[in-house]
């Protein structure tokens, strides 16, 4: 195993109305770092720095995105957890090894260009776990 586990990248929040996460967010005490949107995954998406870590704020551009599907099956909340590691082609080889399922075999690019790549939560305990790199 040449990777190495580096932090929790962010945590990932499906919401309805980004505009309206932004707000109560920025009432927190939150700043916003930055939005952008993320055509090939069919969301917006505003970073909020926390730390060392970030809450992902995700909105649905589209009915077919996973966003949009969780929300409508499971309402607004944490959607997934994002574990930053060295190596992502190297952690998703590691997942599959040991039998996890991976729905990316390999990685694509994410908010931020970063490559990004999700393990299935039927293999994770309940949880949609993503691997971030850089």
């Amino acid at each position: 195993m040449s990777f190495e586990i580096r932090k929790i990248d962010h945590i990932g929040i499906a919401v309805k109305s980004l505009d309206e996460a932004v707000e109560l967010y920025k009432k927190l005490g939150f700043e916003v770092k930055e939005i952008e949107e993320v055509p090939e995954q069919k969301v917006r998406v505003a970073m909020l720095p926390a730390g060392e870590s970030k809450i992902e704020l995700l909105e649905a551009t589209s009915p077919e995105s996973a966003i949009a599907k969780h929300v409508e099956k499971r309402g607004e909340g944490i959607q997934h957890i994002a574990i930053n590691v060295s190596n992502i082609e190297e952690a998703i080889e590691n997942a599959k090894k040991n039998g996890l399922q991976v729905i990316d075999e390999k990685p694509r690019i994410g908010a931020g260009g970063k490559k990004v790549a999700f393990v299935h939560p039927k293999s994770t305990k309940g949880v949609l776990l993503e691997f971030v790199e850089g």
